[in-house]
């Protein structure tokens, strides 16, 4: 199952392949020059396919757990001073996200979206310490009667080039749906109430929808 967002390129990146396999068959004489060409046609189409993967994921939904939005390396667990949206200390947990993880983005409570704004910006690689301030990235921030308000940025990295958002204001969603895409390498950003409980270590795996990030006590 692939993601939507997905469509266009592994279209293109199909299309592309088949040509190449095409014109290496017709005009590339030396066979062991072929058939290494082909491999690496074949590899790269491989890699496109993996990356825009969608896999389904049953969420066990609970209104006392903040779970992971995306794929990935638990990179940070810090309190910081958040200057966008509550300009407060908050506790943030960070998730860094390699080409070869799973990109969809989910919403890591049920809510209502309350703020979600686009931000232009750099393409500093994703664990670079400004790139939450610094480089192209979305605010969205979930409200729920358990938590209160928690913020997740979506934040692109040095081979991103596009962050997809779903999150409308004043929309409900739920936990674990489909809130977006990054394209190509990427991080996001939980900042949690000071307090929270946190269920997960430096360097843990997280998997987007299932792992829990923080519990209410």
């Amino acid at each position: 199952m692939f993601h939507k967002e997905g469509g266009k390129i592994i279209l293109i990146a199909t299309t592309l392949t088949v040509v190449f396999l095409l014109l290496t068959d017709q005009f590339v004489s030396a066979f062991w020059l072929q058939k290494a060409i082909q491999i690496v046609v074949l590899l790269l189409l491989i890699t496109v396919l993996q990356f825009f993967r969608n896999p389904e994921r049953k969420v066990a939904i609970n209104e006392h757990h903040i779970i992971a939005p995306v794929d990935g390396k638990v990179v940070v667990i810090e309190e910081v001073f958040e200057s966008e949206y509550f300009k407060d200390n908050r506790l943030q947990v960070s998730i860094f996200m390699s080409p070869i993880n799973v990109h969809v983005t989910r919403y890591p409570i049920s809510g209502k979206v309350k703020f979600s704004k686009y931000h232009p910006g750099k393409f500093l690689v994703a664990w670079h310490p400004k790139a939450s301030e610094e480089n192209e990235r979305t605010t969205i921030v979930v409200e729920n009667g358990t938590f209160g308000e928690i913020l997740y940025r979506q934040i692109a990295g040095a081979l991103a080039r596009r962050i997809v958002n779903y999150a409308e204001e004043g929309t409900q969603v739920i936990q674990g749906e489909d809130a977006g895409f990054i394209k190509f390498g990427s991080r996001v950003d939980l900042f949690l109430p000071l307090g929270t409980v946190v269920n997960v270590k430096l360097n843990d795996k997280a998997v987007g929808g299932k792992t829990i990030i923080a519990i209410k006590s």
